[in-house]
């Protein structure tokens, strides 16, 4: 495993040395030799611009690393030419950095970018759709809000959590309406989803004394 993590990080450049081989193998040894050469250099330079190193973020994003997560992602020179599902994980990754900094506005643009490539991976899909959605509610943009929010619903979200805070923000959405029946019905589908997050659950709490006390 470290021996292929080392491949990986180091493999443009060994891409590069492979090339000198091979000119060298031409010059003084036979073509067959330099042909070995630059193939091993094709496919590591190939491999470096299409996956890149995204494979070697597990164990700092494990560990909360947070500026070898950004060393790493900022290594990639080229993101556009990613093959797409790499390219969808590298924009969602840039997006939970800029997060994790408070950087909305560059976490939105990259989130937008990840939701744009589509159809890599339904639960990443609709994880980033529920952020894009909660990020456009904190700025009050309840259009935007809703469409995203629908859209993670609509594409099935990974956990339990995630569902209730999906229900949540449309109950919230229709009570802004007053369409208080569609507000009930997304709150009971939140409280049935049974999530585990201290969060979510404080908020359930808060959301039904409020129903509570309204009519209808």
């Amino acid at each position: 495993m470290k021996f292929y993590n080392f491949l990986i990080k180091y493999r443009f450049w060994l891409g590069l040395l492979s090339i000198v081989l091979g000119v060298v193998a031409q010059l003084t040894v036979d073509i067959w030799t330099a042909i070995l050469m630059y193939s091993l250099a094709f496919i590591a330079l190939l491999s470096h611009f299409l996956i890149g190193p995204i494979r070697l973020l597990q164990k700092p994003i494990e560990e909360g690393n947070i500026e070898e997560v950004n060393r790493i992602l900022n290594s990639i020179w080229f993101p556009n030419l990613l093959i797409k599902p790499v390219r969808s994980s590298y924009y969602t990754l840039k997006a939970n950095m800029d997060m994790a900094q408070q950087n909305y506005t560059s976490a939105e643009q990259n989130l937008k970018k990840s939701v744009k490539l589509g159809g890599v991976n339904a639960e990443m899909d609709a994880a980033n759709n529920l952020q894009m959605g909660m990020m456009a509610l904190q700025r009050n943009d309840f259009k935007e809000g809703e469409k995203y929010v629908k859209a993670a619903i609509r594409t099935g979200l990974p956990d339990k959590d995630s569902q209730a805070m999906a229900y949540l923000a449309m109950s919230q959405i229709y009570l802004r309406r007053r369409e208080n029946k569609a507000a009930r019905d997304f709150f009971n589908k939140a409280k049935a989803a049974k999530p585990k997050s201290e969060e979510v659950v404080k908020q359930i709490k808060e959301m039904d004394k409020y129903l509570s006390k309204m009519p209808g």
